[in-house]
């Protein structure tokens, strides 16, 4: 067969989660595939120039941007010039006039269950009309598509009750942890990582964006209970870069009175991330709405103990390796933080679990599964 891969968010650093999610999967399909040639569709060549050589890739300038009318209307040109027997877009952008057969992956329906104008930047006549073309680029991908791949049982449930799909249609492949750097961290290097961002420890740490559905300002009301009560010098770290709702976060830190409490380091490159999580007391999770959670993953492959709200896929991912809360509950997460504290047996036995649990989770298994797929779905038996 030949497949074709929509990669232009590899490397993509605005669009991390899934630059790394479609970096993993062609990765890994190279790999665990003998047999089927890729066409590779890149924003630019640099992002994949270690496959250009590789004899079963070919790679095809597609310098448009995601969510873009230039993507809509030349990217199905693309595609059909390069002859392909299918095509796997790995995010619901799938043009409108794109009529060829196509995988999709839907990592999530954070948008269509969150349409609120407070997660944007955009007036209202904007946010309204980029709402209607989400609505309906995703629901072409949904109902158009071969085969849905999604990365949690719950986000499989949430879109076939959501688009109305056949469950058949929908198949689970889970994403999984990757190290940040190949050198281990001495403890007088995460020191130095720490001072140079301000941190001191014990901390909470939280590494992530700050839009709405992440609930972050529970944690501000966190923040204040502890200042309030004075039961230990707690600190929380919110680690993401400094855009608009980061913003209106250290805004919201400030009018609580808990603004040298918080620390807003910024953007941390991966490099600095391994000792973070290792000098955190925990790493904290309040989201309301995941489709997969991976940075609560990537604590516990780092030995920090997870404390996490139990909505959405969380408790399916994280299983018993996770203190959990509802993440509309202060005094829930204060409880189990003060457990975390007091329990030395609990936090050792969570880091354990922790080890275990990130294990289950492998880009290999990801990638043969979405090979069975390909093969299920276009291969003539």
């Amino acid at each position: 067969m030949r497949i074709g891969i929509d990669a232009r968010f590899f490397g993509g650093e605005q669009s991390k989660g899934l630059g790394r999610y479609t970096q993993k999967l062609i990765e890994h399909l190279l790999q665990v595939d003998q047999r089927n040639s890729y066409v590779l569709f890149v924003q630019k060549y640099a992002a994949v120039s270690k496959y250009k050589n590789q004899p079963r890739v070919e790679i095809v300038q597609a310098p448009y941007h995601w969510y873009s009318l230039a993507e809509q209307l030349f990217m199905p040109i693309k595609i059909r010039q390069a002859n392909l027997d299918f095509m796997h877009f790995p995010h619901f952008n799938v043009p409108l006039w794109y009529r060829g057969p196509f995988v999709v992956t839907i990592h999530d329906l954070i948008i269509s269950r969150f349409p609120t104008e407070r997660a944007t930047t955009l007036g209202p006549m904007m946010y309204r009309l980029k709402q209607f073309a989400y609505n309906r680029v995703i629901a072409h991908a949904a109902h158009h598509a071969k085969a849905i791949v999604t990365v949690s049982q719950y986000s499989k449930k949430d879109i076939v009750d959501f688009f109305q799909v056949p469950a058949d249609r929908v198949v689970v492949t889970y994403e999984a942890v990757d190290d940040f750097t190949s050198q281990p961290v001495t403890e007088s290097a995460a020191a130095a990582v720490l001072q140079r961002y301000g941190i001191h420890q014990p901390y909470l740490l939280y590494i992530g964006n700050a839009y709405p559905h992440k609930n972050l300002e529970t944690l501000m009301q966190l923040m204040q209970q502890f200042k309030r009560q004075k039961t230990m010098p707690l600190t929380l770290v919110l680690v993401g870069k400094a855009d608009y709702f980061y913003l209106r976060l250290q805004q919201s830190a400030w009018a609580r009175d808990v603004e040298r409490q918080v620390v807003f380091p910024g953007f941390v490159p991966d490099h600095d991330l391994p000792a973070l999580y290792r000098g955190a007391l925990a790493y904290i999770f309040p989201s309301k709405y995941e489709g997969f959670g991976l940075p609560p993953l990537e604590a516990m492959y780092y030995g920090t103990p997870v404390i996490s709200s139990n909505s959405s896929c969380l408790p399916e991912v994280l299983g018993a390796a996770a203190l959990y809360f509802d993440f509309q509950d202060v005094n829930g997460i204060m409880q189990q933080i003060q457990r975390l504290v007091a329990d030395q047996a609990l936090r050792a036995n969570l880091i354990a679990r922790g080890y275990q649990q990130v294990k289950r989770y492998n880009w290999r298994i990801t990638a043969q599964t979405t090979l069975q797929l390909y093969e299920s779905l276009f291969t003539k038996s």
